[in-house]
């Protein structure tokens, strides 16, 4: 089985737990992440690949972090996720990237992502639910990070937090890759 089919399969198994968890019906679901019902019966019977967009709309309307979405190993409480098993869910032509190394569920959906974003390259992310909160470390280069329409330079070595509940972007207006480590914590579903 490929990767693409691993995680095509645990999206639907783990979409389906979950939704089952909050006790959620396919319309409330769909209403909280604000996709169509006929997609999330794609996916909970594994018969698409959604896009990035969407599966974090997912579960932040379910509450779980894309880990979880994603997660094919569940297994002992101390999880080792090899350098070749983390996540690339976005990328450019250019070589711009971001890779989701790790998560967990306690006491919210709190995961750990490593970026590159080449020269040019931006990347758009919609507000995420109240109580969001993401920090960025920048490893080279320097990042413009805008949040709610206001740009902020962030410097090698320098890091920033924000709260996520508004529109926000990365970006590269250098001349030099940026690399940088973000952690993005999300409370969980009351």
């Amino acid at each position: 089985m490929s990767d693409l089919e691993l995680l095509t399969q645990s999206l639907a198994r783990n979409v389906r737990h979950w939704r089952a968890v909050r006790g959620f019906t396919l319309d409330v679901l769909a209403a909280r992440a604000g996709v169509s019902r006929g997609m999330l019966i794609q996916i909970e019977q594994a018969r698409t690949n959604p896009s990035i967009g969407t599966v974090v709309k997912i579960g932040d309307a379910l509450g779980v972090s894309i880990t979880t979405l994603l997660d094919y190993e569940q297994g002992p409480k101390v999880r080792i996720v090899p350098a070749e098993r983390a996540v690339r869910l976005w990328h450019t032509e250019a070589g711009s990237y971001n890779r989701l190394l790790a998560g967990t569920e306690a006491p919210g959906p709190l995961e750990m992502w490593d970026w590159r974003l080449m020269p040019g390259d931006i990347s758009l992310s919609e507000p995420h639910p109240g109580g969001t909160v993401e920090l960025v470390h920048v490893t080279a280069g320097e990042l413009t990070l805008a949040v709610d329409g206001t740009e902020y330079r962030v410097p090698t070595g320098a890091s920033a937090s924000f709260e996520a509940d508004v529109p926000h972007w990365y970006g590269n207006k250098g001349e030099a890759p940026v690399e940088m480590v973000m952690a993005v914590s999300v409370p969980p579903v009351p």
